[in-house]
């Protein structure tokens, strides 16, 4: 649990994990070179509980402050959460149990529940929806290239699979979505919980809001790289239904990582028969032809407009692509 400058609410989060129904239980809080009075509320904590185990680093940033807490850990399995945010009393339980039951999972999360209800944003609760409307692997493997799939401070992990990957670590990109992306291709299973066993803190000093790791850009950069990687590695022909200016930004980063990009998809009579980065913009009806040129083609949906997603799907299911193995959602 690394804390920042959370000293008004890292009461209620250690409450939130002391009073789990769980029979066996240790805190790892990783203090992150904190500059308000959260060291000396966890020093407190740590002299009368003895389920604390305090770390008190100087400030290095997210990435060093959580592995150095993994490497702290001695459990298999190990839950994360931040220092302002709020669990529900059963939500460790049913992760173990849901972990012991299915052995092929390698992290469980939950659906998270933004608060305080008057200062959650617009954007951030269309994302809790996307969010909790993902439960299974299946779900959660065929949009994983859409936006980060699990809340970070919800996850339950098992030391192997995290091991097994090397923690987290440092791109420039998000650390979290990262870390799912390398599990996803190293083939692990992602799932949840399908109760709110999360609540989520909205607030100006979030790291989403305030480091730029967290940025649209390097979304798409991780994104990219992971494409490349796997779905895309091998493919003949790479098809981007998009022209605007998400997929504008998502072909730059992948044709600087020689993805083989042949043409672009989109509805808009006006970019219909115009070129982007060199390459035509199809209309959806031309689709068809085209993909019918290349060996195992593959198509990538980065249509951000809200809806978008479903017509696209509606129409390549049309042509009997199946999501996940033809074709992506990436926005």
């Amino acid at each position: 649990m690394p804390c920042y400058n959370a000293a008004g609410t890292l009461e209620e989060a250690i409450e939130s994990i002391l009073g789990q129904t769980l029979r066996e239980l240790e805190l790892v809080a990783v203090d992150d070179g904190s500059s308000d009075a959260t060291g000396r509320m966890l020093e407190a904590w740590a002299k009368r509980e003895a389920r604390i185990r305090l770390l008190a680093l100087p400030h290095a940033g997210i990435i060093p402050a959580l592995n150095a807490g993994l490497a702290a850990c001695r459990a298999p399995l190990i839950a994360r959460m931040d220092a302002d945010d709020r669990s529900h009393p059963q939500r460790l339980s049913r992760q173990v149990d849901y972990l012991e039951s299915h052995p092929g999972i390698a992290v469980v999360g939950c659906l998270a529940e933004g608060f305080p209800a008057g200062e959650v944003r617009e954007g951030f609760r269309v994302y809790l929806e996307w969010l909790n409307s993902l439960v299974s692997p299946e779900e959660i493997a065929r949009q994983i290239y859409v936006e980060s799939p699990l809340a970070h401070p919800s996850v339950m992990m098992r030391r192997e699979w995290i091991a097994r990957v090397g923690g987290y670590r440092e791109y420039g990109w998000p650390e979290d979505y990262d870390l799912w992306l390398r599990l996803h291709l190293e083939g692990a299973r992602l799932a949840k919980v399908p109760k709110v066993l999360l609540y989520w803190r909205e607030h100006e000093r979030r790291l989403t809001r305030t480091d730029s790791r967290y940025s649209v850009e390097n979304f798409l950069r991780a994104k990219a790289h992971y494409l490349a990687a796997g779905p895309l590695r091998g493919r003949q022909a790479v098809i981007l239904w998009g022209a605007g200016q998400m997929g504008r930004r998502l072909s730059k980063h992948l044709l600087r990582l020689k993805v083989p990009l042949v043409a672009f998809v989109d509805a808009d009579p006006g970019k219909i028969g115009g070129r982007r980065r060199g390459l035509p913009i199809l209309s959806p009806k031309e689709l068809p032809a085209w993909w019918a040129r290349y060996e195992q083609p593959v198509l990538l949906a980065a249509v951000g407009a809200r809806g978008a997603r479903s017509l696209i799907r509606a129409q390549l299911e049309a042509m009997t692509l199946q999501e996940g193995e033809d074709w992506w959602a990436v926005a």
